[in-house]
């Protein structure tokens, strides 16, 4: 039965499935783009997700006499889109990084307490690390891993279907926007693709949606715990918010939330490489949602942006309404892909019943 919950801030959000909020008197109202970015110049990557600024630096927006105006904008692109491409971000240090990525949370609402993500592993001895910040590395992701206990080499083709995933999911309050600068790129191939949960959600029958907004997800994600345990150090915390302590790593997320920038409807934790399973139903029923979830993604190539890195280029996404994927390629080209991401942490997830879908709240059809 629905009960009455807090939110993270401690006010009233009235009714409950599991603990997860499913009704909002406090919820945020959708924010309004100003226009204070339509000066750059920029083209969409598909008619669903993503767009790209061709010539625009993140430095200028963070210079800019209205910059909390330009990032609040920003983020309400980022969340309408999913996902915002720049080229050439060669005078963006890591610093200016964080920062962008730290108020674009922050102009947004994120809860007032949280800030950046601290990865729980990123003490591990195979990691690579910068002074102030966390570094994606094709060849270090391969030492991190191989600590972890009972890993056995691969027999067959690895299923990629395995890489989609929301950052940070595995924490009670996860990741809103993420922030990646390629610093290193192979010749070819390490692309990376983003899937629209909004979209995913809108080719799902208004049945089901209804069916799919009472489930919620375990997102289990142990191989933190055995990593740190076989490499003897702590596990990082608090990780971005009060919440994300200790390395339990199995919080309960809805399967479809409603993300606060834009107010619409997404799929969330109903797939992906930290959703272990759906709750409240037989085996058969979590293994039909999961695949049948995926199978969305992989059947309609149209939600999905790609990403073809260049050296500084950047990305920043909104982890509330997309997926996305790094493609394993790189060892085929001898080719190492470097990073450098941020991510903010944003409110625990819920679900706003009266929130609409992307294509009902925008007036477009379905065909």
């Amino acid at each position: 039965m629905p009960s009455t919950t807090n939110d993270s801030n401690g006010t009233s959000n009235g009714s409950s499935i599991h603990g997860i909020p499913t009704s909002c008197a406090s919820c945020p109202k959708p924010l309004i783009y100003s226009g204070s970015l339509d000066h750059l110049p920029y083209f969409e990557l598909t008619p669903i997700i993503g767009r790209e600024y061709t010539t625009a630096k993140v430095t200028d927006i963070l210079k800019a006499e209205n910059s909390e105006q330009q990032i609040r904008d920003l983020a309400i692109i980022i969340s309408e889109r999913g996902v915002v491409f720049f080229r050439d971000q060669d005078d963006l240090n890591i610093a200016d990084q964080k920062k962008l990525c730290d108020l674009v949370g922050k102009y947004s609402g994120r809860p007032a307490e949280n800030g950046l993500h601290v990865h729980p592993i990123y003490r591990d001895p195979g990691n690579l690390t910068l002074p102030d910040g966390y570094v994606i590395n094709s060849e270090a992701q391969k030492k991190i891993y191989s600590t972890m206990k009972n890993r056995a080499p691969p027999t067959e083709p690895k299923d990629l279907s395995r890489e989609w995933h929301s950052d940070s999911t595995f924490e009670a309050a996860p990741s809103d926007f993420s922030f990646l600068k390629m610093e290193q790129t192979p010749p070819h191939g390490g692309d990376t693709l983003w899937c629209s949960g909004y979209e995913i959600y809108d080719r799902i029958s208004p049945s089901f949606r209804r069916y799919l907004s009472t489930l919620t997800a375990t997102c289990a994600q142990p191989v933190f715990k055995t990593a740190a345990q076989a490499g003897g150090y702590a596990m990082m915390e608090p990780r971005g918010s009060p919440l994300n302590v200790g390395d339990a790593f199995a919080p309960v997320h809805p399967v479809v939330r409603t993300n606060r920038v834009t107010g619409w409807k997404s799929i969330f934790a109903g797939v992906g490489l930290h959703v272990s399973k759906i709750n409240d139903v037989y085996g058969y029923e979590d293994q039909f949602i999961r695949e049948y979830i995926m199978r969305l993604i992989t059947r309609n190539h149209d939600c999905i942006a790609r990403m073809k890195w260049t050296k500084n280029a950047a990305a920043i996404w909104n982890n509330s309404c997309v997926w996305h994927a790094a493609t394993p390629d790189t060892h085929l080209v001898d080719g190492i892909r470097t990073g450098v991401r941020a991510s903010s942490i944003g409110e625990v997830p819920y679900l706003d019943p009266n929130s609409k879908s992307r294509r009902e709240a925008l007036g477009i059809p379905l065909v």
